[in-house]
């Protein structure tokens, strides 16, 4: 039965070749046929992903880690790697997450794109996306994890830059791309730094079980290293500080990637990463600490751009960054599974509230200005209500999936013993800002008079089923999404939480001894973080629905924050000061100066020169017998001359 893994990740890649290579003949007889073969091979996937899931369910605790190998990929001496595939609970839920909000995604996507003259292209490299996502969290080793980690990082360059007419569009997408290899010449450095270090102990392997068995043999200080150089390759592809600026500009790429992306797939790979690795991840305090401030401090620093933003999908993707910085924390203190629970809730909201600003979009012919829209409410129904089901799970009010998962991690950064104060109260904060900059969005856009020109207010319509459909699906999830991991304080069982306990290292602090935290104190910060939530829900209704003129007044009294806060701290500015613009002098320099004027002019000079001498005895070959003799002459005097100057000299 554990063998269909091996379908459910080839199958969708059978897909991106039908389309890949039969799209373009299929589109101009049927265009149907595209997306049955796109959608339909993540749907037997899905299908076959079920049968494994429950499976699974059915083995007891101790059996739930299962390898099967496909074939041996490379082979060197001690070294063997694999194209194999590691069925555990953490890989089990990332599985599902990928497939079944890719599948809703890939729904979605057909009447967002269905007039799209590249439909064959989209839907190959949305197929390609989820097959490197599927080796990236199936994988058993951490060369085929790292295969699918260059992957998705490839196809978000695709995807990102789908329409490349467009400059904003091409831009982005070598921007997302640039930035990434960034961070995963880190992750490389950090894997072969663990493979020299493990194989000076006789341990040559890449395989996570030999890993996780021998990781004990590193020194503090390889482990620490190891670890950090990891996390940089997260720190590209989650989107943190300090490599997140990539993500914003994502938004250039059609809707339905910017969910799968920010949803399901390439942004939660570092979390995924960080918590696969945690039996090395536990073993370095230091590590694990800079995990959790840089997660806290990009929380807490992306939530603040998002206050002043106006443009819907750049609000949703400030939004991303932040709640990645809580998954981060949550690792960084050691709560692995609340941050694969938060990866998990967050993956049904932020995929719903992209494709609702997609149904926006499309109905407003393309506008994602909230400042021109308004009262959508009426018009759009199903749109308004699945998005603020989202926006209530997000915002973390009781009973919503985003509730569970955000408590979780905020209660695990005050009790856990890798926890703080510090960190608790920049996550509770970050709790407030996220419920008013969301609630901002949903007010401004379906609330109030409608702002859109008039002409454009006749053709504001509800989205077709394909796109409604899978929001409202989703809309639930969005609901009932966090009931398993319900807390033992709130008379649950965090059913989640001891799923994924065989595939989570735990904190040696916890191991000889039960970390007992008081029910008042839980109770407490539950209630305080709700507090937060609300407050931020009824100052952005004061704001944006009482009495618009307040915010105005307040950015006319604080001028320079207003500005800080709207130009993202200036970021990108800056970026480009410091790190870009020398790169490209230094570039210029290499290329105009070092390239052409010096190595090419050396050899064209050289080329020159002979050319020269060359046509100057050209001119002696006339034929005429003459002219050679007397160059046989002038060569003979020559000669003898320097033989009498050197003999004499002696």
């Amino acid at each position: 039965m554990f063998s269909l893994v091996y379908w459910i990740v080839f199958i969708p890649l059978i897909g991106t070749v039908i389309n890949g290579l039969f799209g373009k003949p299929l589109d101009r007889w049927n265009r149907n046929i595209i997306h049955w073969v796109g959608c339909g091979s993540i749907a037997i996937s899905l299908f076959l992903a079920f049968i494994v899931f429950f499976k699974f369910l059915s083995l007891p605790h101790h059996e739930r880690v299962i390898e099967k190998v496909l074939y041996s990929w490379i082979v060197s001496g001690d070294l063997a790697v694999q194209v194999a595939y590691r069925i555990d609970p953490l890989s089990v839920v990332m599985m599902m997450v990928v497939l079944g909000v890719g599948f809703l995604i890939h729904i979605y996507s057909i009447g967002y794109m269905i007039h799209d003259p590249d439909y064959p292209r989209y839907f190959t490299y949305l197929n390609l996306f989820i097959f490197m996502m599927l080796n990236l969290v199936l994988s058993n080793n951490l060369l085929l994890m790292f295969f699918g980690w260059e992957g998705v990082g490839l196809c978000s360059y695709l995807l990102i830059g789908f329409w490349f007419e467009k400059d904003s569009a091409s831009n982005a997408g070598k921007k997302a791309f640039i930035v990434n290899r960034v961070g995963d010449y880190g992750f490389t450095l950090g894997m072969f730094t663990l493979f020299v270090a493990l194989g000076s102990k006789g341990i040559w392997t890449l395989r996570f079980e030999d890993i996780f068995h021998h990781v004990h043999l590193l020194s503090p200080t390889t482990a620490t290293i190891v670890a950090i150089l990891l996390f940089v390759g997260a720190t590209g592809k989650s989107a943190q500080i300090p490599l997140y600026v990539w993500l914003p500009d994502a938004m250039e790429g059609p809707t339905p990637v910017s969910s799968l992306i920010h949803a399901a797939t390439m942004v939660t790979a570092g979390v995924y990463m960080v918590s696969r690795m945690s039996p090395l991840y536990v073993l370095t305090p230091t590590a694990m600490k800079v995990v959790a401030v840089i997660g806290a401090l990009t929380a807490f620093f992306a939530a603040t751009m998002a206050l002043c933003q106006f443009d819907l999908k750049r609000i949703l993707a400030y939004s991303t960054i932040s709640q990645l910085g809580y998954m981060f924390l949550a690792c960084g203190v050691g709560a692995f599974a609340a941050g694969i629970f938060h990866v998990m809730t967050h993956a049904f909201f932020k995929a719903l509230l992209f494709m609702g600003a997609g149904s926006v979009m499309h109905a407003m012919e393309g506008e994602l200005d909230f400042r021109f829209m308004g009262g959508l409410k009426k018009k759009m129904p199903i749109t308004y209500w699945t998005m603020l089901m989202a926006t209530l799970a997000i915002a973390g009010i009781p009973g919503f999936s985003g509730f569970f998962s955000k408590d979780e991690i905020l209660a695990s950064a005050f009790f856990s013993p890798r926890g703080s104060f510090i960190l608790w109260f920049i996550g509770f904060v970050t709790a407030g800002l996220t419920a008013f900059y969301m609630f901002r969005l949903i007010f401004n856009t379906f609330h109030g008079e409608c702002r859109a020109p008039e002409e454009l207010k006749k053709h504001i319509h509800e989205a077709p089923p394909s796109m409604t459909i899978p929001m409202i699906i989703l809309a639930i999830l969005s609901v009932i999404g966090g009931y398993v991991g319900v807390p033992e304080s709130l008379g649950g069982s965090n059913h989640f939480h001891h799923f994924l306990e065989p595939a989570i290292a735990p904190l040696p602090e916890m191991v000889h001894h039960v970390h007992h935290v008081s029910l008042v104190k839980e109770w407490g910060l539950m209630i305080l973080s709700v507090i937060a939530a609300f407050v931020g829900i009824v100052v952005a209704y004061i704001f944006y629905l009482r009495n618009r003129e307040i915010p105005v007044k307040l950015a006319e009294r604080f001028p320079t924050l207003y500005r800080l806060l709207y130009n993202k701290w200036y970021v990108d500015e800056i970026y480009m000061a410091i790190i870009v613009n020398p790169l490209k002098r230094l570039a210029n320099f290499l290329w105009k100066d070092t390239d052409v004027a010096f190595i090419d002019g050396s050899v064209n000079g050289i080329a020159g020169f002979v050319r020269s001498f060359g046509s100057v005895l050209r001119e002696w070959e006339t034929g005429q017998l003459q002219h050679y003799i007397l160059t046989m002459l002038i060569g003979i005097f020559v000669v003898i001359t320097y033989f009498l100057v050197v003999t004499l000299s002696f």
